[in-house]
């Protein structure tokens, strides 16, 4: 038994391995052209009031997101999300995930917020899943912004860009 489990993770890293060997090639025969996920996917958000935020989603041509694989998440604790206000997105018969809703060019979320007071800065991490046109999917993704909330009738925050990653993988 103590033999299946090293063999078994063995099989597990050739797998990734191969996955991250075949988006690579992938990259390398569409010339260049396929994005990393944060370009494709390009995230930023910024706070309404202290009661709302406002999540966007800069949709590369050629790529779509996932309605579905899409999550949000708050830090620190004590400020609570609600249930994201998602647009409808345009159905599509998907060949890996079967009939999904999609979303293409620029995707703007409302997510309810309670339990924060103005003036505190809370991160937004957003989940997302898409892929390119080409036939490429991206595995989920996370980025994450830190957002000041404004003062009681202050106006709107401005737009907070997430941060690439430090290590690029597909370039």
């Amino acid at each position: 038994m103590s033999r299946a489990v090293p063999a078994r993770r063995r099989r597990l890293a050739a797998v990734a391995a191969l996955c991250l060997g075949a988006v690579a090639g992938w990259t390398s025969a569409a010339g260049g052209d396929l994005l990393p996920a944060e370009q494709a996917f390009r995230f930023s958000a910024r706070a309404l009031d202290e009661r709302t935020l406002e999540a966007r989603f800069t949709i590369a041509d050629g790529y779509y997101l996932y309605r579905d694989k899409l999550k949000f998440a708050l830090s620190p604790g004590g400020a609570v999300l609600g249930v994201p206000e998602l647009p409808a997105g345009k159905v599509k018969t998907d060949e890996f995930f079967g009939k999904v809703e999609t979303y293409r060019g620029t995707l703007v979320v409302k997510l309810p917020l309670s339990g924060a007071t103005s003036g505190q800065s809370v991160m937004l991490a957003a989940d997302s899943q898409g892929c390119a046109d080409l036939g490429v999917c991206y595995p989920p993704t996370q980025q994450k912004v830190n957002l000041p909330l404004p003062a009681v009738g202050q106006p709107p925050g401005v737009l907070v860009n997430a941060t690439p990653p430090k290590k690029n993988w597909f370039q």
